[in-house]
């Protein structure tokens, strides 16, 4: 793997403490991807799971809950045989290492409990996952120091989880770095984005640096420009509060969008190890150009969705937010990294929800090739190469290609030369989380965000923020479309067009 370690044996054993037990997170894709840890081996007995909340639970009946987690969505995406989903024999082993603590997290006896329960299992080593609301990041982190539980010896490590959105703009997301890092080391921060978790984003360093043919082209000598697209077909469900707070910059630009971004467009690290790939991803966060507040309304779209096809409401419907509001569900920009590799390069970012289609995906559009000597034919313009990866729900890469149709007549086709992963490696069932709790425990912080990255990814949208703030619109498209016009036009007046979802 890119992190220069073989993922063969078993995490040490360890006491992860889940703040926030009883949420949406936890229930989703936690404790499944945890589950999915034991039945590959890559965590073994010393793993004792404990969870934090404010909920009065036995410890059997919070066991009891986290199975029927696993069984739900396993259900929700097609398993039918609850002996299928979970093995008898395993979970027997995993509950009896699962325990509870009901205690609210302004109360320093909640504490003191979790300090007796890692005296209690003997491990030594302890990770605090923060699956809470955002509001309790710095409440929790200040207490566990005051506390004294982290403070690491050369035999147990003690280790923070932080889920995004880590802060809301520059200021709040500086504030937080500056609480962590004041009651802890960076070695013992892991700034969580589960799309990192991902094989087919961990892919795109492995195929750039490990393939002679793309370093070469990998430039603005070859590369017209880069599209970066996270579609969902899903409304904000029920997360109205919450999204009607944030919306969609805030929620996916600064951290999936741009990790995406700092894959594809970062330097060649001195070697796979976390410094030198995260020193370089956030070299190239800081390299993107900071617009004046005209500049941000210029190369941006906000959209919100109205209602739709099926009688899909629209955005003001959903449950728990302002009938009035000026929240967007969509976001379109154009970015560019002043940097010798990349300028003149736009990096064209969108993401929504309730779209056409369910697809993240990075496409890499190359300049086209000279074309005189097809005059006097009926070919009036070549199509421009892609290089296409796909993040989900399609996994793979694919590039397509000019090619003459059979035929005495000169017309030509564009094909696709690529794979799929489905079709190559065999796929285990898994939430994306698996990799990134499996690094946690083992100490390897590739794959997660450091302090300077997440200020520099903050620092990029602050302008949109600040410009939204003061002036523009937002514009609407209809619950199933592929997006606003006005995203198509932020495209257009390039001469450039978005691929097509799906």
């Amino acid at each position: 793997m890119i992190r220069g370690k073989s993922k063969v044996d078993a995490a040490p054993a360890t006491t992860l403490f889940l703040f926030g037990a009883h949420g949406d997170l936890v229930k989703r894709l936690l404790m499944p991807a945890l589950y999915n840890l034991r039945r590959d081996g890559l965590v073994d007995n010393g793993l004792h799971i404990v969870g934090v909340d404010h909920n009065e639970v036995s410890d059997a009946d919070f066991a009891a809950k986290l199975k029927n987690f696993i069984i739900e969505q396993a259900k929700i995406k097609g398993s039918e045989d609850e002996d299928q989903i979970i093995d008898p024999a395993l979970w027997e082993k995993l509950t009896k290492r699962i325990s509870y603590i009901t205690g609210d997290f302004t109360d320093p006896a909640t504490y003191k409990a979790v300090e007796e329960r890692i005296a209690k299992t003997g491990t030594g080593n302890a990770m605090f996952y923060l699956a809470t609301s955002p509001r309790f990041f710095s409440e929790v982190t200040e207490r566990l120091g005051e506390a004294g539980l982290l403070k690491e010896t050369p035999e147990a490590f003690r280790r923070v989880v932080i889920e995004k959105p880590f802060g809301s703009d520059l200021a709040t997301a500086q504030a937080l770095n500056a609480c962590l890092l004041g009651v802890m080391k960076e070695t013992q921060i892991y700034r969580i984005d589960h799309y990192l978790g991902k094989e087919t984003v961990q892919n795109i360093l492995i195929s750039r640096f490990s393939n002679g043919i793309f370093e070469a082209f990998w430039n603005n000598h070859y590369i017209d420009h880069v599209q970066i697209t996270a579609a969902e077909t899903v409304g904000v469900e029920t997360r109205g509060s919450f999204y009607d707070s944030t919306g969609a910059l805030r929620d996916m630009v600064p951290n999936h969008l741009f990790q995406l971004l700092a894959m594809v467009a970062m330097e060649p690290p001195a070697a796979f190890g976390a410094d030198a790939v995260r020193g370089e991803k956030a070299k190239v966060v800081g390299a993107i150009r900071p617009y004046s507040k005209a500049d941000a309304l210029k190369n941006s779209v906000r959209a919100q969705y109205t209602s739709g096809e099926g009688g899909k409401p629209g955005y003001r419907e959903e449950p728990k937010v302002d009938p009035e509001s000026k929240t967007e569900t969509y976001v379109a920009l154009k970015v560019l990294i002043d940097n010798w590799r990349w300028v003149g390069v736009p990096f064209y970012l969108r993401t929504g929800k309730r779209l056409s289609h369910r697809d993240t995906e990075i496409a890499i559009c190359f300049k086209q090739a000279p074309y005189a000597q097809f005059r006097d034919t009926e070919i009036d313009r070549l199509k421009p190469n892609y290089l296409k990866i796909g993040i989900q729900p399609n996994e793979g890469m694919w590039f397509d290609l000019q090619a003459k149709r059979p035929g005495p007549a000169l017309i030509m086709e564009n094909v696709e030369l690529g794979f799929a992963y489905k079709d190559f490696f065999q796929m285990t069932p898994s939430t994306g989380y698996e990799t990134l709790l499996y690094d946690c425990m083992t100490g390897d912080q590739t794959l997660f965000q450091r302090a300077d990255n997440i200020e520099n990814g903050w620092r990029a949208v602050q302008p949109f923020l600040d410009a939204w703030k003061e002036g523009g619109s937002v514009a609407t498209y209809a619950a199933g479309e592929e997006g606003p016009e006005e995203a198509d036009e932020l495209l257009a007046r390039d001469g450039r067009s978005w691929q097509p979802l799906g």
